[in-house]
């Protein structure tokens, strides 16, 4: 795993519940996994927005990290980026969305490192030219 860029971001992964904590967790290190690989990503930083873990690439657009009010654990974008709409398309119907800013998990087993790491590898790129 990789160590946590502040105490405070630790702080916030130590509140969250254990359930949605392991997901949340297992979402974290596959947006490391996902960086180290593309040579397109020049880095990550792992900060806090609205009290969330989030992470940014210098040529991307901001990851989130969070417990969504329905319960489970969400990978939340930028809600006016096409990155939602375009994940919709290339892989219809196998995640639970919620409108154009997050994907919804119930369960660490439904993360996906292929697809959900299409997703984050979209987002941590977004703003380079194709």
């Amino acid at each position: 795993m990789t160590p946590f860029a502040s105490d405070k971001v630790a702080a916030v992964f130590a509140a969250i519940p254990p359930d949605p904590r392991a997901g949340l967790l297992q979402l974290r290190d596959l947006i490391f996994e996902v960086a180290a690989n593309d040579t397109r990503v020049k880095s990550v930083t792992e900060d806090l927005r609205w009290g969330q873990p989030a992470y940014l690439s210098p040529r991307g657009s901001t990851l989130r990290l969070g417990v969504p009010k329905t319960g489970g654990f969400g990978l939340f974008v930028h809600c006016q980026s096409r990155l939602m709409p375009d994940y919709q398309h290339a892989f219809p119907g196998l995640d639970r969305i919620e409108g154009t800013r997050a994907l919804l998990f119930d369960d660490p087993g439904q993360i996906d490192p292929n697809r959900h790491g299409w997703l984050i590898a979209r987002a941590l790129t977004y703003h380079l030219k194709s």
